[in-house]
């Protein structure tokens, strides 16, 4: 995603969108896979020395539940997207890295088939607890164990 500086209204900004290749992002490597192309809509501006740009990123694309471990489909959106770089010498400025940067931390850590509440997993039985993508018959809370292990200490 790139920017000709000539392109930008002195004191104004210069709206931007469409679309383009997610590939760029390397979104894959946290855990998501793009199934459609990156969607822009961007207000870039410059001020003060520095440029930046506000607006909304969003792209579809995949992801693996932690919990039944299915791929599932999901869509990446940051909205409102902020940033602000210190003006390079160069007239075409390239904003992939920053958006880059912000979709990966947008990304979650764990990510649930369940969490948009659309559908229930399928490793979450009759609201049993689950570990290791199995339901857990008997939960005990290690709390619990701890203040046995107290109580027979005095």
């Amino acid at each position: 995603m790139k920017v000709h500086l000539h392109h930008i209204p002195e004191g104004d900004t210069l709206h931007i969108e469409g679309e383009e290749d997610a590939a760029p992002l390397e979104l894959e490597q946290g855990g998501f896979t793009p199934t459609a192309p990156l969607c822009y809509s961007l207000d870039v501006g410059l001020s003060g020395g520095g440029l930046f740009a506000t607006g909304s990123l969003s792209v579809r694309g995949k992801m693996q539940c932690v919990n039944c471990l299915e791929d599932f489909d999901w869509e990446l959106v940051i909205d409102p997207f902020s940033m602000q770089i210190d003006l390079p010498k160069a007239e075409l400025i390239d904003l992939t890295p920053e958006v880059r940067e912000d979709m990966h931390l947008a990304l979650p850590a764990h990510p649930k088939c369940d969490s948009g509440g659309e559908k229930q997993c399928p490793a979450r039985r009759d609201d049993s607890r689950v570990a290791f993508g199995r339901p857990v018959e008997k939960f005990v809370p290690a709390w619990d164990a701890l203040d046995k292990l107290k109580s027979k200490s005095k």
